[in-house]
């Protein structure tokens, strides 16, 4: 499986994580070691840092926080062989309403961060979500939820969801890795394409994803194997075309964005043979106007337990914010719109090519 044609995502069998099957690249450390030294210590790698300042952008500065980004958990009904958080429902950290109250304090102090972007895990099994969405929604923010889709049939307490979501004016970002049902499954479980359609055609019936509708539906491409993304355009222009027709579903937009090296993807690649190779794409294909406009330059991302991290990919990391004061309890805005980003080797996957970020292409 070492010929990057056929390095396709292998189905999906495995219903826990990392951190339950004790795999060693469950501990953020050793993810750490691999991407900077190589898997045997002897990476020649040209370092991230190096990259950014030929580009003359190193040390990595924020052009000014605007999205504030909580992940409330690891916990999820699904477990996908790509997933760079380990998500699955063996997993238990959830954020605690305590948390979820600093969280709200601090955007009730800070008006100018007008996004609020809720992931997790599904960060609808957070026991608290709907209290915080609800307490959210009363500070005129724009909130957004990235939704897994399966999430909505997984249990009847969370079929009102659409309907959840239309009353508080959530924009959704949901995960469709294909328009396939063979590559959607995949990439994330037997039954996940036709669960996932259902749960789209149900935010339609409610409204969603219809223009000048008001109710934002987007959905997220994630390459199914050791590759990145085609142009965004395009495969909007398939996506809309094969969900209009095939199934009378409509979206606003489409996000691609490519798989970082981290966790359960990091397993994928190294596994299949493919790491060395995955990684050279990446760096090969250093774009330094991604770069300019990479995303934790106006974010800020807040992990379960309270502690703020430059992005939810650094979050898994466990790559903190250089800033002495690193939870939400002590938050400080004036350092963290000053602080130095952390960067890594995992940071070549949001400036390769368009540039990747949470909201897609970055050029």
């Amino acid at each position: 499986m070492t010929n990057e044609n056929k390095a396709v995502l292998p189905l999906q069998n495995e219903k826990v994580s990392m951190q339950y099957r004790h795999h060693k690249l469950a501990e953020a450390a050793v993810q750490r070691e691999i991407l900077e030294h190589g898997r045997n210590g002897s990476d020649t790698m040209v370092p991230f840092q190096q990259k950014l300042s030929e580009s003359g952008l190193y040390p990595l500065h924020p052009t000014g926080i605007q999205i504030f980004q909580l992940n409330v958990g690891k916990v999820c009904n699904q477990v996908c062989r790509h997933c760079h958080v380990d998500a699955g429902p063996d997993r238990r950290e959830v954020m605690s309403r305590d948390t979820m109250r600093q969280c709200l304090a601090v955007l009730q102090q800070h008006p100018e961060f007008s996004v609020v972007d809720i992931t997790g895990g599904a960060p609808e099994m957070n026991p608290h979500f709907r209290w915080f969405v609800e307490e959210v929604s009363k500070l005129n923010r724009k909130v957004m939820v990235r939704c897994n889709l399966t999430i909505i049939l997984a249990n009847k307490s969370y079929h009102d969801l659409p309907q959840f979501y239309k009353e508080h004016g959530v924009e959704v970002v949901s995960s469709l890795p294909f328009y396939t049902q063979d590559r959607t499954d995949r990439q994330r479980g037997e039954g996940v394409f036709e669960d996932s359609i259902k749960a789209l055609q149900w935010l339609n019936d409610v409204g969603y994803g219809y223009e000048n509708s008001g109710l934002v539906l987007n959905l997220v491409f994630n390459p199914a194997g050791a590759f990145l993304s085609p142009p965004q355009a395009q495969l909007e222009r398939e996506y809309r075309k094969a969900l209009l027709d095939n199934y009378g579903i409509r979206f606003n937009a489409l996000f691609a964005i490519t798989n970082l090296p981290i966790s359960r993807y990091l397993d994928y690649l190294l596994q299949s043979g493919n790491y060395e190779k995955y990684m050279d794409k990446l760096v090969k294909a250093f774009n330094p106007v991604a770069a300019a406009g990479v995303m934790c330059r106006n974010t800020i991302s807040v992990g379960w337990d309270g502690f703020l991290y430059d992005c939810d990919f650094n979050q898994m990391l466990d790559l903190k914010v250089s800033t002495a004061a690193k939870h939400i309890s002590s938050f400080d805005a004036m350092a963290l719109n000053s602080r130095e980003i952390v960067v890594c080797q995992h940071c070549y996957g949001c400036t390769a090519g368009a540039g990747s970020s949470c909201g897609g292409a970055v050029t």
